[in-house]
Parts: C-alpha cells; sequence; structure tokens
C-alpha cells in the first residue's frame, strides 16, 4: 500500500509539475498576446489621429478647389466679356480703315455720290495719319485678342 501511495504521490508530482510549466508557458503567452494588443491598440490610435489630419487636409484642399473653380469661371467671364469687346473694336475699326482707304485711296469710292465741286479736294496728308493711327489700333485690338485667346486656353 505504501507503494501504492508512493506511486500515486509521484503521478501527482508529475502531473503538478506538468500543469505548473503549461500554466507558466500559458501566461507568458498571454503577456504576450497582451503587448501585442496594447502595440496594436497604439496603431491603431495613431492611425486614426492621421486619418483625422488627413480628412482635415482634404476638406481644405476641397475648399480651395472650390475658390479656385469660382475664381477660374469669374475668369472666363471676363474673357468673354473681353473677346466681345474686342471682337465688335477690331470690327469697327477695319471697317473704318476700309471707308477710309476708300476714300483717300481710290477715285469711284462712293459711285452714287455726286461729283466733288471743282474747288474741292482731299487732304491726303490727314487722312494718311488717321489711317496710320487706326492701322496701330487694329494691330493692338488683334493682339490684346490674340493675347486673350491664349491666356483663356492656357487655363
Amino acid at each position: 500500500e505504501a507503494q501504492a501511495e508512493a506511486d500515486e504521490k509521484a503521478y501527482c508530482d508529475e502531473q503538478m509539475s506538468k500543469t505548473e510549466a503549461k500554466k507558466s508557458e500559458l501566461e507568458d503567452d498571454i503577456a504576450k498576446m497582451t503587448a501585442k494588443i496594447d502595440q496594436e491598440a497604439s496603431k491603431s490610435a495613431t492611425l486614426k489621429e492621421e486619418v483625422k489630419v488627413l480628412q482635415e487636409e482634404l476638406a481644405a484642399l476641397a475648399k480651395e478647389q472650390a475658390e479656385m473653380d469660382k475664381i477660374r469661371l469669374e475668369q472666363h467671364e471676363d474673357y468673354v466679356v473681353a473677346k466681345k469687346d474686342l471682337e465688335l473694336g477690331l470690327k469697327g475699326v477695319r471697317k473704318a480703315l476700309s471707308v477710309l482707304r476708300d476714300y483717300y485711296g481710290g477715285e469711284a469710292a462712293f459711285v452714287q455720290q455726286p461729283a466733288p465741286p471743282v474747288k474741292f479736294s482731299k487732304a491726303s496728308g490727314a487722312g494718311t495719319s488717321i489711317i496710320g493711327i487706326l492701322e496701330v489700333v487694329e494691330s493692338d485690338f488683334a493682339k490684346n485678342l490674340a493675347q486673350e485667346e491664349n491666356e483663356e486656353a492656357d487655363a
């Protein structure tokens, strides 16, 4: 009977030592897992903060984009008005040049008008000056129109 008790005690001691070892091993695993959970929770908090910052930056960018779109729309409206004015001015200057060139340059500019009186003579010097000035104006209008169109195409 003493042998049976000794065998039972040896068996119990062996099982207790295995259990203690397993318990220690599992506690180490729990500690490792807890540390890993804490690390991942910290990473999660950091990422959430980064997401918040990025969302704020995106909102700021969206606001800036809306402002830039508004400014661009205003620029386009200004372009449309300027283009219309420049084309109208260019058309008027070209018409004036045509009339003046016909008057000062041609003999039969206005066929239906009666012949001018004998004492009337055309002042060629003044006509040339006016035509020259209008040609400069025409060139400026054409240059400004081309510049406006280029700026609109680039925008």
